[in-house]
């Protein structure tokens, strides 16, 4: 980092075209008063944003040599390299005021909800941008403030979206649904001017529906995976959206997901244990296997979370892996990047 800038909360990070540099979408620093690292960009009591670009580009010696997106991106939390070299980063966070009383003040059983708070005269957020490498918007999809719970539904904007992953064509496939309750659970399809084309998913346990479909990848067959977080599982579709198979659960629960061009796939747990206390057997870090045993393969190798801590989003969130196979975790309790060097 430059001098003077510490890292936040990060779970973005993607490579480079060039195969050795690596983009960071990261949450704005930390707090100067308490010095605890971020998690959003826009301030929601002052409304006031932080001065820091929250997109970051360094080479393979860790040097930043590229920055840019200051005030744009609340909760930078999805990012992808394209194969033109574009930068895409979703934002999963609003402007809009919280609800009175917030998560631990509900009123009693019998009490009528008080009236929501006005929403702001510009909203903003649950948008996904498209820059190109120097930070040019080349495309902002969706519309700004996302399309909320309670709004009429608009199948071409969004609500907490997660990830977003481009094929060949430049087609475009989201997903989105970042809490366990959020009511749109769902994966959708782009052209690539934007126009939306399709979707399917809804909240649910059953094959074919999400809870925090969390990270996309793209398998050697053009197969798209889907880390469907809060169902500890992988689902895998077609380009059209044909849902092939469901399961994968050997690789945990699953926030961050890469396959690289010989099929070897990596799967970040941030999560078991903590976030997550119902499953203390599974231990968070960073599982790797291949795409090509099948969906009871085996794991090859594991990078373990060297903290034991009982709370909080922990280890890896977001994962990478270089033309030299160097695997690089986007942590956000940490609040840091990590580089690992697969031992051969």
């Amino acid at each position: 980092m430059p001098t003077g800038r510490e890292w936040g909360s990060t779970s973005a990070v993607d490579i480079d075209k060039d195969g050795r540099s690596i983009w960071v979408a990261e949450r704005c620093g930390r707090n100067a008063a308490t010095g605890r690292a971020t998690n959003r960009c826009l301030d929601r009591a002052s409304g006031e944003w932080s001065p820091l670009d929250s997109v970051m580009k360094f080479d393979q010696n860790g040097t930043m040599v590229k920055s840019f997106a200051a005030k744009m991106i609340i909760f930078p939390h999805g990012i992808h390299v394209d194969r033109d070299g574009n930068v895409w980063v979703t934002d999963g966070h609003d402007n809009f005021p919280a609800a009175p009383g917030g998560r631990r003040g509900a009123a009693a059983p019998d009490t009528p909800p008080p009236p929501p708070p006005p929403p702001p005269a510009t909203p903003v957020g649950h948008q996904i941008f498209k820059f190109s490498p120097d930070g040019k918007v080349l495309m902002a999809l969706g519309k700004a403030g996302g399309n909320r719970p309670g709004q009429p539904a608009d199948p071409s904007s969004f609500y907490q979206p997660n990830d977003v992953i481009t094929n060949d064509r430049g087609d475009i496939f989201v997903v989105e649904g970042h809490g366990d309750n959020t009511p749109v659970q769902r994966l959708s399809k782009f052209d690539r001017t934007g126009k939306f084309l399709k979707e399917t998913g809804t909240r649910g346990n059953g094959p074919g529906q999400f809870i925090q479909p969390h990270a996309l990848a793209f398998d050697s067959k053009g197969r798209l995976f889907v880390a469907d977080r809060s169902n500890n599982r992988i689902q895998i579709y077609d380009q059209d959206l044909n849902l092939l198979e469901t399961g994968w659960e050997q690789y945990s629960r699953i926030s961050g997901l890469w396959i690289d061009r010989t099929d070897m796939l990596y799967a970040a747990d941030s999560e078991s244990g903590s976030v997550s206390p119902s499953r203390p057997e599974w231990k968070r870090g960073i599982r790797i296997g291949s795409v090509r045993d099948g969906k009871d393969g085996k794991i090859r190798s594991f990078i373990p979370d060297p903290s034991t801590a009982t709370s909080g989003t922990l280890a890896a969130e977001g994962v990478a892996v270089d033309a030299a196979g160097n695997v690089y975790g986007a942590e956000v309790g940490p609040a840091k990047l990590q580089k690992y060097v697969i031992r051969k």
